[in-house]
């Protein structure tokens, strides 16, 4: 990525997180965007969430995001409309990352258990 895509992409990243926490977020929730990846050309923004919900559902969060994606591509066009020509097209993934890591965590922690068990018979 050049200078120009990674600093659009940060401007983004920050702005849409703005935009998801004061439209989008329902109280008790928790949603940040991980990491946004432009192509060369500024035309299409690739938006990876994640979301923090306890004790609920998360599709119906991304379902929403997903709906109303007009309206948040025109509230991004609001606030980086003098810094690119066009305002890039929106489309969100979930960032399963976080998840990875935590089953990860799990196995080891499991693993270390089952060693600890065995050497002490």
């Amino acid at each position: 990525m050049s200078i120009r895509t990674e600093r659009v992409a940060s401007q983004i990243q920050k702005d849409l997180g703005d935009i998801l926490r004061q439209e989008y977020q329902p109280v008790g929730t928790f949603v940040s965007i991980t990491k946004v990846v432009m192509t060369d050309d500024l035309s299409i923004a690739k938006v990876y969430l994640s979301i923090f919900a306890p004790n609920r559902e998360i599709e119906p969060l991304y379902e929403r995001i997903d709906r109303h994606q007009d309206e948040i591509r025109h509230e991004l066009a609001k606030r980086i409309r003098h810094q690119v020509r066009r305002i890039p097209d929106l489309f969100f993934f979930a960032d399963e990352s976080s998840e990875i890591a935590d089953k990860m965590e799990q196995l080891f922690k499991k693993v270390k258990d089952q060693r600890s068990t065995s050497s002490d018979q």
